[in-house]
């Protein structure tokens, strides 16, 4: 059940920011995969502003909060009234997975834990640790509901498995899933167990995923859609005709090629 079949940035506007980025400007009927669908682009291009974009029109939620209280969407905000959704059909379900709020939920609550462990440090001594420590959870409401939706203590894991776990969570059994540079928080192996993950979810055939990534190891998942952000376009192309794939391949076939000029 395909949810998004196309979306145009429908405006006039050429500039200032973000009119004036080639995701944003070359955004006009931009077909979408029933499963996935990549935009790749070097940096600048605007990927990430178009997925910002699309969260916002949709109202996707964030693993720190919505984006309507959340700051750092005032481009997104800019473009929002003017991208033009057609649906097959229509649903408000899903989620929008960025690497850095990742990074900053996990940072927050870290922060906060260290916070109320100092407020509570006068009890050293004098209450058992652990009722000390039951008391900390208690107190730090984002930690029990982190707890509460994932079943474990994200700070256990690394990185990767954490931001991992948090996609297995919270990608339900149908909705349409913004993820931007997944890649930035997991190694070329975690990008492998996220394709098996993505291509086992597909099965259902009741999700929808739209992807910005730098990562050829993801640009590979099969049967997606394709498109590369150029400075003066936007256009589907095949997986080997991306700058991506051509400039890894040549590099890891011969990286002395690259290298010799740095020596």
């Amino acid at each position: 059940m395909p949810f998004i079949k196309s979306f145009t940035v429908d405006t006039e506007k050429k500039h200032p920011f973000p009119f004036n980025i080639p995701a944003i400007k070359f955004a006009r009927q931009i077909a979408l995969n029933p499963g996935v669908t990549i935009f790749a682009g070097d940096n600048g291009t605007g990927k990430s502003t178009l997925l910002e974009s699309l969260a916002v029109s949709l109202k996707l939620p964030l693993i720190g909060g919505h984006i309507g209280s959340h700051a750092g969407f005032d481009a997104a905000k800019a473009v929002s009234p003017h991208l033009k959704i057609e649906w097959r059909n229509q649903t408000s379900k899903g989620f929008f997975f960025r690497a850095e709020d990742f990074s900053d939920f996990i940072n927050g609550v870290e922060k906060e834990k260290n916070k109320i462990s100092a407020q509570l440090a006068d009890l050293k001594g004098q209450v058992d640790d652990s009722i000390i420590e039951k008391m900390s959870e208690s107190m730090n409401y984002t930690l029990f509901d982190m707890r509460r939706k994932y079943g474990d203590d994200m700070q256990a894991f690394s990185h990767g498995e954490a931001y991992m776990k948090i996609i297995e969570t919270r990608v339900a059994d149908k909705g349409i899933y913004l993820m931007d540079e997944p890649e930035a928080a997991l190694s070329p192996l975690k990008q492998l167990s996220l394709i098996a993950l993505l291509m086992e979810i597909l099965k259902n055939k009741k999700t929808q995923f739209v992807i910005a990534t730098h990562s050829p190891i993801l640009m590979g998942i099969p049967d997606a859609l394709l498109y590369e952000i150029q400075e003066d376009r936007m256009e589907q192309v095949g997986y080997k005709d991306t700058d991506h794939y051509r400039i890894t391949r040549t590099f890891l076939d011969n990286p002395e090629y690259y290298l010799r000029h740095f020596r």
